[in-house]
């Protein structure tokens, strides 16, 4: 079985590469340190805030979103020229995939034939969409798709296909044996993707980071693949690095021109840094290497994806490089930034309120008019479009709790002490994170893609990717906190003195508080929060809360024309039915 070359870009290039990361992370880290004292302030400013009683809400789950590892036979086109090779894959629980050549160097620990994060990757399972893909990345001349020996391999037809794409990473081909296997597949990989892409994991070490890893041989070889696989994704954290990270990176696009919403923050730390670079490089990479590649059509096309990855885990390793080495005064900065902030708040506080008064009544009467001109038309549009994606989704989260809960009750009834009803009990556990019962909720979300592509021509937003996998996120999220709460709370009633009725009475009850239950919803999710003191923070601060009144009082008027055109017999049936899980 072929492998390609450790690069394919001679010294020149790899020179001329990391020249291009080094001026990415001068122009970047600078303003990271600035927006570390802006985070750290916020964060001890909420630290002290008064805070309200806690309400009814659902149990936290220590268990962190995760992918349920897969593993099993799938044939991956393979080689120069590329041909269909049996190989034996492993979907990891961090969202990674590795391929063996078989089963046994698996179970050896032998080496892998490749690996890959799956952050950004888009999965198509219809052969000729992935043919239409390759086609519009490279038209071709008449008579170019005759010349294409060594893409024949990829006309014929194929069963099961399982194609994984990425804007500037190798495209990876397998096949599944089985209709059944290639739906286990689909939703594992979707499952990896998703959570790659919100950062949704979790390490020992407490920032978000990449493995590096690539497909087939990483670049610079298996000492550099060692050295990068020593580290993981982290879970994307709400600490003071964690956001300030994220602001730099959209105040760092906003003075590129790049000002409308997208997803440019999806991934690891590491990720997200060298998709800007790759972004700002690609129009120029692709040119450049579709004129010296010899190949045609869609055998150019995945030429091409190949080089790019290439370059890719290059900017990829150096950008990782780049954030290790300044981790320490990142650490240092932060732990000086609290001393100093905590020491001197009231004061910081004081000056940034005298800030804001003073911008706020140069810029009111420019800025209302400016809202009232462009936001206020568009504003229930906007809120309409948001609403419908989440609620459809916890709709459908609120359904299937329902469901596995009427199952539990039914085998209590049935067999309170049975090895089927504690199989049950398991199974009901483990709802959040089976990808076949959790893909109706997810369903939803993507279907509700539609009223979010309403936002793109009038607002050039590009983010529909974030907001779908932040619905499905949160459906996760939620169920895994509805299951936690119903399980604690079954587990408190529930005792070996209960005959089988009264058991299933004491569920019914848990059934309707876990239902009643607010979910908590953090604002820290929407805010974006002030930077710190300087003029641009103070501006960007006042201009938020004078936008986020105008959500408030829209979000208000259509939930509050949503209850009054109620009949008080539809509130009893939501009341019944557990209408607070959802709202």
């Amino acid at each position: 079985m072929g492998v390609r070359p450790s690069s394919p870009l001679d010294k020149r290039q790899q020179q001329q590469l990391r020249g291009q990361v080094d001026g990415l992370l001068r122009a970047f880290l600078p303003c990271y340190r600035r927006q570390l004292a802006a985070a750290m302030l916020r964060q001890i400013s909420r630290e002290l805030e008064p805070q309200e009683p806690a309400g009814c809400q659902l149990s936290h789950t220590k268990k962190l979103p995760r992918v349920r590892e897969h593993q099993g036979p799938l044939t991956l086109l393979w080689g120069h020229p590329p041909q269909w090779q049996p190989t034996f894959c492993v979907l990891r629980g961090d969202g990674r995939l590795e391929w063996f050549s078989r089963k046994e160097e698996y179970e050896s620990g032998g080496r892998t034939l490749g690996s890959t994060a799956l952050t950004g990757y888009t999965l198509l399972t219809s052969q000729r969409e992935y043919l239409c893909l390759l086609d519009d990345l490279c038209p071709s001349s008449s008579g170019d798709l005759a010349q294409e020996e060594p893409l024949r391999v990829l006309e014929e037809p194929v069963n099961f296909p399982l194609f994984l794409v990425h804007p500037f990473r190798a495209h990876l081909c397998f096949c599944a044996h089985t209709r059944g296997a290639q739906r286990a597949w689909r939703l594992g990989l979707q499952g990896a993707i998703r959570l790659r892409a919100t950062g949704a994991f979790q390490g020992a070490g407490g920032a978000r980071e990449d493995d590096g890893c690539r497909c087939g041989v990483p670049w610079g070889g298996l000492e550099h693949s060692a050295r990068l696989k020593a580290s993981s994704v982290l879970q994307r954290s709400r600490a003071p690095a964690a956001c300030a990270f994220l602001d730099t990176v959209q105040l760092y696009r906003r003075r590129r021109g790049f000002a409308g919403g997208d997803d440019a923050t999806l991934g690891s730390d590491a990720e997200v840094l060298s998709a800007e670079l790759m972004r700002e490089l690609l129009p120029a990479l692709r040119a450049q290497t579709l004129r010296s590649l010899r190949s045609t059509g869609r055998a150019r096309a995945r030429a091409c994806s190949e080089f790019l990855d290439a370059v890719h885990a290059a900017v990829l390793a150096r950008v990782s490089a780049g954030l290790r080495a300044f981790q320490p005064e990142k650490d240092a900065l932060l732990a000086k930034l609290e001393r100093t902030v905590r020491a001197e708040l009231e004061q910081i506080l004081q000056q940034r309120a005298q800030r804001a008064r003073r911008l706020e009544a140069e810029i009111r009467d420019p800025l209302e008019a400016c809202l009232c001109r462009m936001v206020d038309p568009q504003l229930p549009q906007i809120i309409h479009a948001l609403l419908s994606l989440v609620e459809a989704t916890l709709q459908a989260v609120r359904t299937l709790l329902i469901r596995g809960m009427d199952r539990l009750s039914h085998h209590l009834r049935k067999n309170p002490s049975g090895t089927r009803l504690r199989r049950e009990v398991y199974e009901f556990g483990e709802i959040p994170w089976d990808p076949e019962l959790m893909q109706a909720c997810y369903r939803e979300a993507e279907r509700n893609r539609s009223h979010l592509a309403q936002l793109a021509e009038p607002f050039g937003f590009l983010g529909m990717q974030s907001l779908v996998f932040g619905a499905q996120d949160l459906a996760q999220q939620l169920m895994a906190a509805a299951v936690t709460t119903f399980l604690q709370l079954a587990d408190k009633c529930l005792t070996s003195t209960l005959d089988c009725d009264q058991a299933a009475e004491q569920l019914e009850k848990v059934r309707g508080l876990v239902l009643k239950e607010q979910p908590e919803v953090d604002g820290d999710i929407l805010a974006v929060g002030s930077q710190a003191l300087t003029t641009e923070g103070v501006c960007r601060d006042v201009i938020q809360g004078l936008l986020l009144q105008r959500v408030d009082r829209e979000l208000n008027k259509i939930l509050g024309a949503s209850d009054r055109t109620r009949s008080p017999a539809e509130d009893q049936e939501r009341a019944r039915d557990g209408h607070h899980f959802y709202r």
